[in-house]
């Protein structure tokens, strides 16, 4: 393995060793909590252009299964762990962590403390980075330049580029409007007999009307909501039309802007599978899979919304039902896979929205 450096904007540095691809970039830095599902963080699209930690020490053990995949590939800068397995065991592996990094282009590093890393990010918030591969003559300068660095997710790299269908027999007819939607959210849609066309991100009102659907799906996605302001539009002129709209993670936040909300960034998100939440009507709690670092401010919420859901740790926004049309929407993962299914019965609550399962 080769000796390369973490560097962070505030000056901190970190020597690791590089698996999977190599190179020099810049990204911003997360970590996630999660301590299984390592498959699905790497394919989930919403960590689209972001170095992320693991704070799970040990990586790789149950190798790469294709079949776990949220996504095609990675959409992820780099990722960055404690210790990695090269001999996993499972008996469907096909492949080690450092070979598939090295595959899809994604830079991997370990052998760093990864615990001392995400208590920086907890500290200080997250932040930018940057891998080298050697240390730069004029740190100072280097760091201030990396702090004004503008970096920034796209859904427009990770959402489908034209339509498609799937399961084209089901008895609904759910548009998934995609933002870099994860697999398993189409799954659990076509398990309750849905047909899915799926549709990319910058699709108009006025097209996913002409498909004439029982449901719309605002999926998951990365970056900050408010600069996806073309999509924003298009969702504020077919809220009012009347087909049941569900909205989860990026598709929750869009909604609430496009009823006239105001999102915020969080200091360093909720990512992982650990995520404590409320039922505001009743008080239950519900442990939920989560990936973002933006959230709703709940005080900004249209007279019409209900908090249905609340975070736990810092009270902030993780649901929403709306009283003038027929949507709600949550920031969490129901539909979780390497996460808890506490919450997988919204999707029944969309079906009946939809007049009930056939």
């Amino acid at each position: 393995m080769k000796k390369v450096y973490l560097i962070l904007q505030n000056g901190q540095i970190f020597q690791a060793d590089s698996f999977g691809a190599t190179g020099d970039i810049t990204a911003e830095i997360v970590f996630t909590t999660g301590m299984e599902g390592y498959l699905e963080t790497l394919t989930d699209p919403s960590y689209h252009g972001q170095m992320v930690v693991q704070t799970f020490p040990l990586i790789g053990n149950y190798g790469v299964i294709p079949e776990d995949f949220e996504s095609a590939h990675p959409s992820l800068s780099a990722y960055i762990v404690r210790d990695i397995c090269e001999i996993p065991s499972n008996f469907r592996c096909e492949g080690n962590l450092s070979d598939y990094l090295a595959k899809t282009g994604v830079i991997g590093l370990c052998n760093l403390d990864t615990r001392a890393l995400t208590k920086i990010i907890r500290e200080f918030g997250v932040m930018n980075a940057a891998i080298r591969s050697e240390l730069p003559e004029n740190m100072e300068l280097f760091t201030a330049e990396l702090s004004l660095a503008a970096l920034s997710s796209s859904v427009d790299q990770v959402t489908c580029k034209e339509s498609y269908v799937l399961n084209p027999e089901g008895e609904k007819h759910v548009v998934l409007w995609d933002y870099g939607f994860k697999k398993n959210m189409g799954d659990e849609l076509i398990k309750r007999g849905c047909k899915l066309t799926v549709v990319p991100a910058d699709t108009t009102a006025e097209a996913i009307k002409a498909l004439n659907p029982d449901g719309i799906l605002l999926s998951n996605g990365p970056g900050d909501p408010s600069d996806n302001k073309g999509i924003i539009s298009e969702i504020s002129k077919i809220a009012p039309s009347g087909i049941p709209i569900f909205g989860i993670c990026l598709g929750h936040q869009m909604l609430a802007l496009a009823k006239g909300a105001i999102s915020t960034k969080l200091k360093y998100g909720h990512r992982g599978a650990n995520q404590p939440v409320c039922y505001t009507p009743t008080g239950r709690l519900y442990i939920t899979s989560q990936n973002h670092g933006y959230a709703i401010k709940s005080e900004t919420l249209p007279k019409s919304a209900v908090l249905s859901f609340t975070h736990v740790n810092d009270d902030t926004c993780e649901g929403v039902e709306y009283a003038d049309i027929p949507a709600f929407s949550v920031q969490f993962h129901p539909e979780a896979c390497g996460g808890p299914k506490d919450t997988n019965f919204l999707f029944d609550q969309f079906m009946n929205m939809m007049g009930g399962q056939q």
